[in-house]
């Protein structure tokens, strides 16, 4: 993986032409301005170098200072357009890069889509968030649950309503490969651990429930406890670096576009040492 600088924008093109496998256009209809390349890679770009919020802010910024490497680019509706278009095909490059460690750290954040006092006049994506409650208090939007690995890099991922109970993602994240799962103690119900354990020969590892005072750990075990705030580390990266957070959308796809760019541009950096 390149350690990509700002000046490597060339560089993430081809890495992006290099690993998308090769699609036959279409016969029929107008041809993009753009290659659905050059779309992902300003995608990317922008998570990696600019910190944008908006596709809007992306689109002239690459009018007004890339003009050069993009000498043509769609207007404003069609990039749009073709940026849903691309999402899949971002989707499938972070899929590449996620990492299967055999120790894995687990934890869920928030992802507000409004303010509380504005859910109940919200409606882009109404079906498909909720209400949630974590020790901040109450939040209305979508839930992010991820597996790191100890360098910080994304094993895995998942998107639910706020409302959904952590623990109960685990078998969308977890695989035959993970051995040890470390996690807060939401993680810890005996019915999901041993179901994990039954179906992936995991062992999950997390703090006792306050009232547990009779349990005992191991010094590895309170090793890796120690640890686990590495994952609340990359969802402070990930929220307040890159802005995961985003109430900018304006549809359903909308949101899995800023969503996906974000943690693939969060993933490369990673896995190229760039945090």
């Amino acid at each position: 993986m390149l350690n990509l600088q700002s000046n490597h924008i060339v560089d993430l093109y081809s890495w992006v032409d290099d690993n998308l496998p090769v699609v036959k256009n279409p016969k029929g209809g107008r041809p993009c301005i753009m290659s659905d390349n050059e779309v992902i890679t300003l995608l990317i770009w922008n998570v990696i170098a600019l910190h944008q919020k908006t596709l809007k802010d992306i689109h002239t910024f690459t009018q007004m200072y890339l003009n050069k490497e993009f000498p043509k680019i769609s207007k404003y509706k069609n990039f749009v357009a073709q940026c849903h278009k691309v999402t899949p095909m971002m989707y499938y490059l972070l899929n590449q890069l996620l990492q299967n460690d055999e120790l894995q750290f687990v934890d869920s954040t928030m992802l507000e889509v409004c303010t509380l006092k504005r859910a109940e006049n919200y409606k882009v994506a109404k079906n498909l968030v909720n209400f949630g409650k974590n020790w901040q208090g109450w939040h209305y939007g979508f839930k992010l649950h991820a597996t790191t690995n100890i360098k910080g890099q994304l094993c895995n991922f998942t998107f639910s309503p706020a409302s959904q109970y952590d623990a109960q993602e685990l078998p969308n994240l977890l695989n035959d490969n993970v051995k040890i799962l470390v996690g807060d103690t939401l993680y810890g119900a005996s019915v999901m651990r041993k179901i994990m354990h039954k179906k992936y020969r995991t062992i999950i590892i997390s703090p006792p429930f306050p009232k547990q005072d009779k349990k005992m750990a191991t010094p590895f075990q309170n090793h890796i406890l120690s640890e686990r705030s590495r994952i609340e580390s990359v969802f402070g990266i990930l929220k307040t670096r890159l802005h995961l957070v985003s109430s900018f959308p304006r549809s359903v796809r909308g949101y899995f576009v800023h969503y996906i760019r974000i943690l693939l541009g969060y993933q490369i950096l990673a896995l190229s040492k760039g945090f």
